[in-house]
C-alpha cells in the first residue's frame, strides 16, 4: 500500500536518540514542552550515533535564557582539537512566553524541570521538557504494586 506524497509516519518526522526513564520513575510529568537545543557540530555527530545521556540533566532558567545542564554527549570519535566539552552546558531555544510561565512554575515548591527525551525532528536536535514534581517513596512503591497489578490482570485474560 502506497503513501500519499506529502504524508511521513512519526518514525520519518521524530527519530529517539536518548530517553530519560529514570525521570518517569523518579517524578511525576505534570506538562511537557518541546524545546530547540544548540549544539555544535560534533555535538550533532556525536548525537546521531546515539551517544547522549540524560539521566541526571535538568533544566536551568537564567536570566530568561534556558540551559540544559548535567547532559553528557560523548566526544565525537572522528573528531579533533575541535572536539566539544561532553558535560557543557547547552542553550534551549523555547519562546519567550514559555519561559516566563516556567519561571513562575518553577518558583513553586517542588517543581523541576527535567529533560525527557533527545530527539531529531526534520533534521533539529530536540529536546522534550518535563515539568515534573518528585515523587516519594511510598509512590514508587504504589507505582510498582498498580504495574505488576496490571500485569496479573492481563496473564489471567491471556489465560481465559
Amino acid at each position: 500500500m502506497r503513501r500519499a506524497q506529502g504524508a511521513m509516519s512519526r518514525d520519518a518526522k521524530e527519530r529517539d536518540v536518548a530517553v530519560n526513564r529514570r525521570a518517569y520513575h523518579d517524578y511525576f510529568i505534570d506538562e511537557k514542552y518541546e524545546a530547540g537545543v544548540m549544539l555544535t557540530g560534533t555535538e550533532v555527530k556525536s548525537v546521531r550515533n546515539g551517544r547522549a545521556n540524560l539521566r541526571d540533566g535538568f533544566v536551568r532558567i537564567d536570566n530568561s535564557e534556558a540551559w540544559l545542564e548535567n547532559v553528557h554527549i560523548s566526544p565525537y570519535a572522528q573528531g579533533n582539537l575541535m572536539n566539544h566539552e561532553p558535560m557543557r552546558p547547552r542553550k534551549l531555544l523555547l519562546h519567550r512566553k514559555e519561559i516566563s510561565s516556567l519561571i513562575g512554575k518553577v518558583k513553586q515548591k517542588g517543581y523541576t524541570l527535567i529533560p525527557l527525551r533527545l530527539y531529531f525532528s526534520r533534521n533539529h536536535a530536540k529536546v522534550e521538557v518535563g515539568l515534573a514534581r518528585g515523587k516519594r517513596q511510598y509512590d514508587k512503591r504504589e507505582a510498582i504494586a498498580e504495574r505488576e497489578a496490571k500485569r496479573e490482570i492481563a496473564r489471567a485474560v491471556r489465560r481465559g
